[in-house]
């Protein structure tokens, strides 16, 4: 069977682009598709049927474009990224695929898997961070060495962990678009699932906005000390800062007093710079 060449390291080599795969160090082949298993540690759990219907119409027209990612087994290969793109592959009745051969760790299948749908934006916030929680376990890293591995900020992930903390019908919810990530923060913040539950009823039969929700939590919680009080996360500033790193792919601070603040946004290198630079252009 004739092998040729693929992109080279890091990211790159896990989505390689179809215009540079005679350039680079990995190799791809065309792989029977019944071949190939899927992966046990996907993180995403959910691939809706119409998202996947416009996938298998491109298929059907132009192929895969970008090669999977698969691991060796006894019997055949095992998927490590590239789910939507292998199911497309089968419902468009494609015989063959491209796939780049790569030996891993059972917990190196489920980063690379979880890098991919990062990258793509494909994972909800429940979903990520369970994936989160179960590389934690099988790598047995701490949360800061996963942000390193993942570019992500600690803060990130520790945020998304504490979603794990909600009852199951509030994560459902979250996963469902019911409630947004800022409400999640609110309800995280409560602790006692039944009053977690009572205000989730309360957002959601009056349709509460984060900043509303967030008051109606407070006074639930009646007046603490001055202590608590000026150690209390404002939730939903946070939750600004959030949808600015992703927005942005960088660190993001509001800092805010009274009615005025700043935001600040960093980088660490002249290219990133110029890269926000032509993002605020």
């Amino acid at each position: 069977m004739t092998k040729r060449k693929a992109l080279g390291k890091g990211l790159s080599a896990l989505i390689p682009e179809a215009d540079g795969l005679e350039d680079g160090e990995e190799e791809f082949f065309k792989c029977p598709v019944e071949a190939i298993e899927a992966n046990p540690y996907q993180p995403r759990q959910d691939i809706s049927e119409s998202d996947l219907e416009g996938m298998v119409n491109s298929v059907r027209e132009k192929g895969i474009i970008t090669p999977l990612l698969v691991s060796r087994t006894e019997t055949g290969y095992q998927l490590i990224a590239g789910e939507r793109r292998w199911r497309a592959a089968q419902k468009a009745g494609l015989e063959r695929v491209p796939v780049v051969v790569r030996e891993v760790a059972p917990y190196e299948s489920l980063e690379l898997a979880l890098i991919e749908n990062i990258h793509r934006k494909d994972l909800n916030a429940v979903e990520e961070a369970l994936a989160y929680k179960r590389l934690l376990e099988e790598a047995e890293i701490t949360q800061d060495s996963l942000a390193k591995r993942l570019g992500k900020d600690r803060s990130s992930i520790a945020n998304l962990l504490r979603l794990l903390n909600l009852p199951l019908s509030i994560q459902k919810d979250l996963i469902d678009g019911r409630l947004s990530m800022g409400h999640a923060r609110v309800l995280v913040g409560i602790g006692d699932p039944e009053e977690q539950k009572g205000l989730r009823d309360a957002v959601i039969k009056k349709g509460l906005s984060v900043r509303q929700t967030e008051t109606l939590a407070k006074k639930r919680r009646g007046p603490r000390n001055l202590k608590n009080k000026q150690s209390e996360l404002d939730y939903y500033v946070q939750s600004l800062a959030d949808k600015l790193k992703l927005s942005l792919g960088t660190k993001v601070e509001i800092k805010k007093k009274g009615r005025e603040g700043r935001i600040v946004v960093y980088f660490y290198s002249d290219e990133e710079l110029e890269r926000l630079l032509d993002l605020f252009g």
